[in-house]
């Protein structure tokens, strides 16, 4: 008790002496009356204040915070500023005599300086004080922790499963061996043991997190798609579409997912079946009160120090990526795209506010005891995109990663159970320079060449463009000078080509693309996509950019279509022939997706040079994953060596579900299945296990 008055007036002590040197540097910032006052009047009027600032933050800024939390994460950022700003207002506002006062943007960086000041010495004084550093977390711990538990959880260990978004099997070990993630490295050398695994074809967050956390990744064809039978576009980050395919998953397998157990999601696209949440995407979609995903942000943000640290820290990332970028552009590095607008405003939440409030809350979930908790840290994948997978850039990165890392295995030790720290990935990262950069035109532009239909004038001067429109002109005038007999469907198909031609929808997923043909209500075959566009197939097959097609056939079931006219059917493909540049289990991969009911009519692969590792996404990314090729298809599994260890051949999210639900069984006993009855219609919310929030996407 006696220290913590002794911290508390210490603190009080230097925000005074911070006032008052602020009072003197700033013109605008006034703690004197009109007619001057005494340097002991003076101080007196700086205690004051900054005592009044001080309980203002401690009472009344968690209030301020729970009225805000439906502003969009990234807005409130920027509000911190300026709320707590208002605070100091007030306070000064208090001042007897009216000898307070200053601008509101002088108040804004005064508050902004007196909470980072305080924030900083009562750090210091706590980390000096290792009693009550641990008195502190012990506390947090009882606060937290469930008082109907009777059975000593302590005994029992629980395990917090730890995401790198995008960090590739080989992107860690190169991280490790040079130096630039010691706690991992330390961990590979003691504790834990690394395992890589292959993804499915559709190597992107939303297959590989719905596969890990909730067992079925079926129907997944990519990251973003096209459905005939629903008329809408599914997007994987979008929450309407986390939603549906979280009920879709819960449907097939009758299962609420691997958090159904006394479980946390942190940072996720979906809930996982976890009764706690924070920033869950899928949660997102609910309004109000309801969403508690973003409790996470009041959590967090409830300590106006956290606050003003995040917010000065976001503030220094969007001028470390203008930095970083002019850079890249004066020495002409290449690949490059852009990286202007707000995208260093979308960098800097990914980067800070995102890390920052999962790794608040993963350590609430750690002190409160919880079985299991899976969060995702999105940094890394987030700066690979647009600075490439390897580099200064996204090095910093990784390096930030592991203090984040080893902070949060500071706080296990102090958990009230033992806890298992498993690190995974989701998919890795594939570099090279996209489709548009290396050849002047989209996969949109081409795949609307290659139908006849018109395209920008810039498109027609490259030569891909020009060689698909002259394709496409001379198979449709060939088409137009057949004879059209009969009434069967050839005969119509050629009557609407003769019509007009189709708008096909174009969607990209790193460098995996779709085509789809909406007016046709099937999946489109090989031989009817060749009745309405002849040079469609031919020119996308034939491109130095592209790979591989995978379209149906009324012949052959499905085939795979390449360059100089190869055609395999399905059932014949293996890992050689047009496959043989993408490594082993392409194959298996492609059959696969072949038979989800909503796979695109053409589903394009882009080029792989296997010696260089380079692929071209049909996005503006030079660091990108969502198809074959590289290493965007290696994740990494790190797990503790008392756990069991997995297959060597680990293939499939859902594979790795299974691997992950077994060392739940064993650390904590047989997971409670949901059944399916409980699971929400599309768009709706519905319940977990424990009662409330499962379905969170």
């Amino acid at each position: 008790m006696g220290r913590a008055v002794l911290r508390v007036l210490v603190v009080w002590a230097v925000s005074t002496l911070t006032m008052l040197l602020l009072a003197g540097l700033l013109p605008d910032f006034q703690l004197q009356s009109d007619d001057g006052d005494s340097l002991t009047r003076t101080a007196i009027t700086a205690a004051w204040a900054a005592g009044a600032f001080g309980l203002l933050s401690a009472l009344v800024w968690p209030v301020i915070v729970r009225a805000v939390l439906l502003v969009p994460a990234l807005v409130l950022g920027v509000l911190v500023f300026f709320l707590n700003g208002s605070l100091l207002l007030i306070a000064l506002w208090l001042i007897p005599d009216g000898r307070g006062a200053a601008d509101p943007e002088t108040a804004v960086a005064v508050a902004a300086v007196m909470s980072a000041v305080a924030s900083a010495t009562s750090t210091a004084l706590a980390v000096r004080d290792d009693d009550a550093y641990r008195r502190r977390l012990y506390r947090l711990a009882d606060r937290k922790r469930r008082r109907t538990d009777t059975d000593a959880p302590e005994q029992v260990p629980g395990i917090l499963f730890l995401q790198l978004d995008g960090v590739g099997h080989q992107v860690l070990r190169t991280a490790v061996r040079d130096g630039l993630m010691p706690t991992v490295a330390g961990w590979l050398d003691t504790t834990h043991r690394l395992t890589p695994w292959r993804t499915d074809w559709s190597s992107q967050t939303g297959a590989s997190q719905l596969g890990i956390l909730h067992g079925s990744n079926e129907d997944v064809p990519a990251f973003r798609w096209y459905e005939k039978d629903t008329g809408r576009i599914m997007v994987s980050n979008r929450p309407a579409s986390a939603v549906e395919l979280q009920r879709r998953a819960i449907e097939r397998t009758g299962d609420g997912g691997l958090l159904t157990l006394d479980g946390a999601s942190r940072g996720n696209l979906f809930s996982g079946g976890a009764d706690q949440l924070a920033l869950v995407l899928s949660m997102a979609a609910r309004r109000g009160r309801a969403n508690r995903s973003r409790a996470g942000y009041f959590a967090y943000f409830s300590d106006p120090a956290n606050a003003v640290r995040t917010a000065v820290s976001l503030v220094a990332e969007v001028f470390r990526e203008m930095y970083q970028s002019t850079r890249a552009l004066l020495r002409r590095e290449t690949p490059r795209v852009s990286r202007g607008g707000l995208y260093p405003f979308v960098r800097a939440f990914a980067t800070v506010v995102e890390r920052d409030v999962v790794v608040a809350a993963v350590m609430g979930d750690l002190l409160a005891g919880r079985t299991a908790v899976y969060a995702d840290l999105v940094a890394y994948d987030e700066v690979a995109h647009h600075s490439g997978p390897h580099g200064r850039d996204t090095d910093q990165v990784l390096k930030r990663l592991d203090r984040a890392i080893a902070l949060i295995a500071k706080v296990a030790e102090h958990a009230p159970r033992p806890y298992r720290i498993v690190l995974l990935s989701d998919h890795g990262q594939s570099t090279g320079p996209t489709f548009e950069g290396a050849y002047g035109l989209t996969l949109k532009d081409l795949v609307r060449a290659g139908c006849g239909l018109p395209v920008p004038r810039r498109v027609g001067r490259t030569r891909s463009g020009s060689e698909a429109r002259d394709a496409a002109r001379d198979a449709l005038l060939g088409a137009l000078h057949r004879p059209v007999d009969g009434h069967g469907e050839e005969a119509e198909t050629a009557r609407q080509v003769r019509r007009r031609p189709s708008e096909p929808i174009v969607l990209a997923s790193g460098n995996l693309g779709l085509v789809s043909f909406p007016e046709v209500p099937h999946r489109m075959t090989h031989e009817q996509i060749e009745l309405r566009h002849p040079a469609l197939l031919r020119t996308l097959a034939n491109h130095p950019g592209i790979g591989f097609l995978l379209v149906a056939s009324e012949v052959h079931g499905s085939v795979v279509l390449a360059r100089d006219g190869v055609a395999v059917p399905i059932a014949e493909l293996t890992d050689d022939g047009p496959l043989a540049p993408f490594g082993p289990g392409a194959a298996d991969a492609v059959r696969r997706t072949d038979g989800f009911p909503h796979v695109a009519d053409i589903m394009v692969n882009s080029m792989h040079d296997p010696f260089a590792g380079t692929v071209h996404a049909f996005e503006e990314q030079i660091g990108s994953h969502g198809g074959l090729g590289g290493e965007q298809s290696r994740p990494f599994l790190l797990s503790p060596l008392d756990l069991p260890e997995p297959p060597a051949a680990l293939v499939g999210a859902e594979q790795v579900h299974q691997v992950l639900r077994g060392w739940l069984r064993e650390s904590s006993g047989p997971q409670v299945p949901v059944p399916v009855a409980e699971a929400p219609a599309a768009g709706e919310a519905g319940t977990s296990p424990a009662g409330e929030d499962a379905l969170k996407s």
